[in-house]
C-alpha cells in the first residue's frame, strides 16, 4: 500500500468512525438507554466478526477488502462507542430521583450554573419577556426538605429581567416549578421561574471579557437598521437574538442559514485576514503561526468556546501547525477527529442543526470544493470564478440535507444566492470582529466599523429576500430526520451517478425534463388560490390568520398568527401585494406575534383593533408594526363599519366590555360579519361561551346568520350551542395548531358542528383552507397537509 492509499485509507477510517459515533448518539437521544444497548450488542458482535474474519485472511491479503474491512470495523467501533456515551448519559438524565421530582411538578430550590447567554423565547404567549436559560442543576432541594445532587442539564424559563445579565459558568440560586421536557436532548427537566436569581461570585474572566466585547458589538449595531444590525452579530459571533424572524426565514428560504453558524469558514476568513497581514510584513511562518494562534484563541474568546466553535478552532488549530511545520495539512481527518471527540464529550450536539451545519459547511468545502473547481479550471473557467461557483455549490450541497430537516424545503434559489452572498461575508466578518474588539476602548469607532460593515451585510439580507420570494424558489419536501436523511440518500446517489459520464447526460436530461416540463405548471397553474375564494384560513400553526379578497393582489387580512413567515408565507401563495386593513381580533400572540409579516414587502393602509387594550405585550407590538410601516391604528367599536371591492365588513361584538370572565382578552375579541362577493362570514376570534352568549343576546338572529363560520378560539370546548345554531354554517373553518398542547380542536365541538350539516376543514389537516363561490353554491378546497411548526 502506497502512502497516498494509507492516507485515503485513515481518512476513510476516521471519517466512518465520526459519522457511526454522530448517527449513533442521534438514535440514542430519541430512542432511550435500551435501544442503545441492543444498538451496541450488534456492533460489538458485527465488529469481532470482521475484525477476526481479517485476521484469518491475513495470510492471503486482497488490498482493497482489507481496506474496507477495517472501515467498516471503524464504523462498527464508532456505533459502538456513540451508543455507549450517549447511553451513560442519558442513565444520568434519567435518574429515579430526579424523574420523580419532574412527574410531581415539584417546586424545588436549584443550585445551578449557567452554560449558555440568556436568550429571549420569541412568541411565548402571555410573556413578552420569557427568557430561556440552558444551565447545570448541580443540586436540586425538593419540598419536603430533601437534596438530590446532580449534575444534570435543564432549562430555565424565567421572565425576571435579573436573568439577563447573566454570563456563561455563572452561579446561581434560583425556586421555581420542576416541568417535563420535550425529549430528544439531554435536557432532564425543566424549571419556570418568575423571581431573579440569587448570584455566586462571578462568572470567569474568558466569559467576562466575551461578554464584553458581544455585549459592545450588540451596542454598535444599535444604531443600524434592524436586518442589518441583527444580522452583524450573527455572521461575527453566531449571536441571532437581534436578528427579525422575517430575515431569518429568508436565510432559510435561500439556504444561506449556514452563515449565521460560527465554523471552520469563520474561522478561515479570520485567521486568513491575519495571515495576509502577517506576508504584508514579511513575517516568517513561525511568526505568522504565533499571530493567527493569539487571533484564534482571541476569537474563539469573542464568540463563546460553544462545541462549534471550539471543533472549528480545533481544526485552525490543527492547520497552524502544519503551517510552522511547512507541511500540507490533512483538513478530512481533523474534522472528522473533531466531530468524533465532541459528539463522544457531548452527544447533545448530535441533535444539534447549528453544529450541524458548520460541520457540512466546513465538510462540502474540504470533500468537493477542491475536486469541483479544478474540473472548472481544466474546462477553461478562469481561477477565481471556478472557486466562486465551487465552493457555495459545495457548501449547498452539504448543508441541503440539513436544511430541509428544518425547513420541509428544497432551495432551487440556494447555489446562486450563496454565489452572490460570496463577496460580502468575508468583509462583514473582519469589520465586525474589529468593531467588536474596538468597542471597550472606542465605542465612537465601534459604531462606524459596524456601519461599514453593515453594508455587505445589507447585501447578504437583499440577496436572501429577493431569493425568497422568486417564484417556485422553494419545493416542498419531508421534514424533520427523515427528509434530511432522504435529501442526503438522493445528492449521494447523484454525485454517483454523475462520476460515469452516461449517467452524467442522462441526470442532466431529466433535471432539464423536470425543470422544463413541471416549473411553468407551478408557475402558471398552481392551483392556488382557486377560482372563486371568498376566504382563506392560513396554515400558520396554532394561531389564526385570515384573508378576505378586495381585488386581485389586494385583500383584507385579519390576525397574523403568532409568527412573521407563517402568514407571510400564505400571503405570498395569495400573491397578496396591498392589504388596504388588518384586523387585530384581539392581542394575545396567537393572533398578533406575526404582525410583521403583514407588512413585510405589502403597504398596508389600516389597522384597526379592538378597544380592550389587553395584553399589553400584544397591544405594545401592534402598535410598533403600524408605526413602521406608515399605517394609521384604530379601534373597531361594536357597530364599526368597512368597506371596499367585494369585502364589507362590521363589527357586531363585544356589544359591550364583559369584565370578570374566563378570559377577558379573548371575550373582548371583535366578533365580525363579513360579506364578500354575497357570501356570509362570521369571523368570531377567540370570543368564548361569554361573548357568544352577549352577542346571541343582543343582536336578532339574522345578524350574526353566516354561510362560513371560522370558529371562534381554535375549536376549544368553550363554546355556546345555542349561538352556533344560530350562526347555522355550511362551512366551518378551524384555525388550530398541529399536535397542539390545548386539545383543539375538541371532539363535542367537532361533533356538534357536523350535526349541523356544516362542513368542517382544518388548519393542521387540511392546511391552507378556502371556502370557494361557484356557480351551483359554496365549496371548500384546501392546499394540503400542514406540515409540523416547531413549538
Amino acid at each position: 500500500m502506497s502512502v497516498d492509499d494509507a492516507d485515503a485509507a485513515l481518512d476513510l477510517r476516521l471519517a466512518g468512525f465520526a459519522v457511526a459515533a454522530w448517527l449513533a448518539a442521534l438514535a440514542g437521544l430519541h430512542l432511550g438507554v435500551r435501544a442503545l444497548a441492543g444498538l451496541s450488542a450488534v456492533a460489538v458482535a458485527l465488529a469481532l466478526v470482521v475484525a477476526l474474519g481479517l485476521r484469518a485472511g491475513r495470510h492471503h491479503p486482497v488490498e482493497p477488502l482489507r481496506r474496507y474491512g477495517w472501515i467498516a470495523v471503524a464504523v462498527l467501533l464508532g456505533a459502538l462507542c456513540g451508543a455507549a456515551a450517549t447511553g451513560a448519559r442519558l442513565a444520568v438524565r434519567d435518574a429515579a430521583p430526579v424523574r420523580a421530582l419532574v412527574a410531581e411538578r415539584a417546586l424545588v430550590t436549584a443550585e445551578l450554573v449557567v452554560r449558555d447567554d440568556p436568550r429571549p423565547v420569541r412568541g411565548a404567549p402571555g410573556r413578552s419577556t420569557m427568557l430561556l436559560v440552558r444551565v447545570d442543576l448541580l443540586r436540586l432541594t425538593g419540598p419536603d426538605g430533601g437534596r438530590l445532587t446532580g449534575p444534570v442539564r435543564g432549562l430555565v424559563l424565567a421572565t425576571d429581567p435579573g436573568w439577563r445579565g447573566l454570563l456563561p459558568g455563572q452561579r446561581v440560586t434560583t425556586r421555581g416549578r420542576l416541568a417535563e421536557p420535550r425529549g430528544g436532548d439531554l435536557t432532564a427537566a425543566v424549571l419556570s421561574v418568575t423571581g431573579p436569581p440569587t448570584r455566586h461570585g462571578r462568572a470567569s474572566w474568558p466569559q467576562r471579557a466575551a461578554g464584553t466585547l458581544r455585549s459592545g458589538l450588540q451596542r454598535a449595531c444599535e444604531p443600524l437598521p434592524d436586518a442589518p444590525g441583527g444580522l452583524l452579530p450573527g455572521l461575527v459571533v453566531g449571536d441571532t437574538s437581534r436578528l427579525p424572524p422575517e430575515v431569518e426565514e429568508d436565510f432559510r428560504a435561500t439556504g444561506m442559514t449556514h452563515l449565521n453558524a460560527v465554523s471552520g469558514s469563520n474561522v478561515a476568513i479570520v485567521v486568513g485576514a491575519v495571515l495576509l497581514l502577517a506576508r504584508w510584513a514579511r513575517a516568517g511562518p513561525r511568526t505568522a503561526a504565533g499571530f493567527c494562534v493569539l487571533a484564534l484563541v482571541g476569537f474563539v474568546i469573542l464568540v463563546r468556546p460553544s462545541p462549534s466553535v471550539v471543533r472549528a478552532a480545533a481544526m485552525g488549530a490543527i492547520g497552524l501547525a502544519a503551517l510552522a511545520a511547512g507541511r500540507s495539512r490533512a483538513a478530512l481527518p481533523a474534522l472528522a477527529a473533531a466531530i468524533a471527540a465532541l459528539v463522544l464529550l457531548d452527544p447533545e450536539l448530535a441533535g444539534d442543526p447549528g453544529f450541524a451545519l458548520s460541520v457540512c459547511a466546513t465538510g462540502g468545502l474540504l470533500l468537493f470544493a477542491p475536486g469541483w473547481r479544478d474540473a472548472l479550471r481544466r474546462r477553461g473557467v478562469p481561477v477565481g470564478l471556478a472557486e466562486a461557483l465551487a465552493v457555495p455549490a459545495a457548501a449547498q450541497l452539504a448543508c441541503g440535507p440539513v436544511i430541509a430537516g428544518m425547513s420541509a424545503t428544497v432551495s432551487l434559489v440556494a447555489v446562486p444566492a450563496n454565489l452572490l452572498a460570496v463577496p460580502a461575508v468575508a468583509p462583514a466578518t473582519v469589520l465586525g470582529v474589529l468593531a467588536a474588539v474596538l468597542s471597550p476602548v472606542w465605542p465612537g469607532g465601534a459604531e462606524f466599523l459596524a456601519w461599514l460593515a453593515s453594508w455587505p451585510a445589507r447585501w447578504l439580507v437583499t440577496v436572501a429576500a429577493h431569493g425568497a420570494v422568486l417564484p417556485a424558489g422553494t419545493l416542498p419536501w419531508v421534514g424533520g430526520v427523515v427528509g434530511a436523511l432522504l435529501l442526503a440518500v438522493v445528492s449521494v446517489a447523484l454525485l454517483l451517478a454523475a462520476r460515469r459520464r452516461r449517467a452524467r447526460r442522462l441526470v442532466a436530461a431529466v433535471v432539464v425534463a423536470v425543470v422544463l416540463g413541471a416549473l411553468p405548471v407551478r408557475l402558471l397553474a398552481s392551483g392556488w388560490p382557486p377560482r372563486g375564494w371568498v376566504v382563506v384560513a392560513c396554515a400558520v400553526g396554532q394561531g389564526d390568520a385570515l384573508v378576505l379578497p378586495v381585488a386581485t393582489g389586494r385583500a383584507v387580512v385579519v390576525d397574523a398568527g403568532p409568527e412573521p413567515s407563517g402568514v407571510d408565507a400564505c400571503l405570498r401563495r395569495l400573491g397578496i401585494r396591498e392589504v388596504p386593513l388588518l384586523v387585530v381580533s384581539h392581542f394575545h400572540v396567537d393572533h398578533v406575534g406575526g404582525v410583521a409579516g403583514v407588512f413585510r414587502g405589502r403597504r398596508v393602509s389600516a389597522v384597526v383593533s379592538p378597544p380592550w387594550p389587553e395584553p399589553a405585550y400584544g397591544v405594545a407590538q401592534v402598535r410598533e408594526a403600524a408605526r413602521r410601516g406608515g399605517a394609521s391604528l384604530a379601534p373597531a367599536p361594536a357597530g364599526w363599519r368597512w368597506g371596499q371591492g367585494a369585502v364589507r365588513l362590521v363589527a357586531v361584538g363585544p356589544p359591550y366590555p364583559l369584565r370578570g370572565s374566563r378570559s377577558d382578552p379573548n371575550n373582548n375579541s371583535l366578533v365580525l360579519t363579513a360579506t364578500v362577493s354575497g357570501v356570509r362570514i362570521l369571523l368570531a376570534g377567540d370570543a368564548e361561551t361569554e361573548e357568544q352568549r352577549a352577542v346571541r343576546e343582543t343582536l336578532p338572529t339574522d345578524a350574526i346568520r353566516a354561510d362560513v363560520l371560522k370558529v371562534a378560539h381554535h375549536g376549544s370546548a368553550y363554546q355556546d350551542p345555542e349561538f352556533l345554531a344560530a350562526v347555522r354554517p355550511a362551512v366551518a373553518l378551524i384555525c388550530v395548531g398541529v399536535d397542539n398542547d390545548y386539545g383543539h380542536p375538541h371532539p363535542a365541538l367537532l361533533g356538534r358542528l357536523a350535526r349541523g350539516g356544516a362542513r368542517v376543514v382544518r388548519t393542521d389537516t387540511d392546511g391552507d383552507v378556502a371556502a370557494v363561490r361557484t356557480a351551483t353554491g359554496l365549496a371548500v378546497a384546501v392546499r394540503g397537509a400542514a406540515p409540523g411548526r416547531p413549538r
